[in-house]
């Protein structure tokens, strides 16, 4: 059975970083990979576009990419967006046997103990942390930073292709082949801006922000005349 890779976040607005993210889990892994936006994500500010425009603009971002769906989960339920609670969600609607990943980023992986009821995700799926170039999240730099992570990690360390090998329990990373350095907020100071920031985004997802005037889009310039 293959493996499902749950790829939560804000995607506000989703940019190239984070589509690469969810092309290299598919492609590592021969995965499926949901992305989950995020209603009211409890470690962030609030967002800066809805929730049905974040969801719209994540559909135009993945058109045509096989492996790849939207899955508006949370945003279909009432409360905070904790992974726990998405996880545990997915897995009633998978059953117990599909393998299943929560998809984190390097620098979440070292926060991991602040989240609400963190332990727990491993008894309802994997944890697959994706590092980026530079930014090592090895065992020992884990157990420097986290040392707590590193203490529920340990025995679950596994390479990332043996995720598929069983529903839930372990944990793994994936590399990052180069190092990217989109970030929303930089993609939406230069929206405001109008500085360059097409080349941030793929091509449908400028278009609508274009058309929808997200993000301050034209406030730079001001309206035309």
């Amino acid at each position: 059975m293959s493996l499902l890779a749950c790829y939560g976040g804000s995607f506000d607005p989703v940019h190239l970083g984070h589509m690469a993210v969810a092309l290299a889990v598919r492609d590592a892994l021969d995965a499926e990979v949901a992305l989950l936006p995020a209603a009211d994500p409890p470690h962030k500010d609030a967002t800066h576009a809805g929730a049905a425009l974040r969801a719209r603009m994540l559909e135009l971002a993945i058109a045509g990419e096989p492996g790849l769906r939207v899955d508006r989960l949370e945003l279909e339920r009432a409360g905070r967006s904790y992974s726990i609670d998405s996880l545990r969600l997915v897995r009633a609607k998978q059953g117990p046997y599909r393998p299943i990943a929560w998809v984190v980023g390097g620098d979440s992986l070292l926060q991991l103990d602040t989240w609400y009821r963190w332990r727990e995700l491993f008894a309802h799926g994997h944890v697959l942390a994706v590092a980026r170039p530079g930014s090592p999240i090895g065992a020992d730099d884990v157990a420097a930073r986290a040392p707590a992570v590193e203490r529920e990690l340990g025995a679950r360390r596994r390479p990332p292709e043996a995720l598929a090998e069983a529903p839930a329990g372990g944990f793994a990373v994936l590399e990052l082949p180069r190092l990217r350095g989109e970030s929303s907020t930089e993609v939406r100071r230069r929206i405001a801006a109008d500085d360059g920031w097409d080349a941030m985004l793929p091509p449908a997802v400028a278009g609508f922000i274009r058309e929808r005037r997200l993000y301050g889009y034209g406030a730079a310039t001001g309206p035309s005349l």
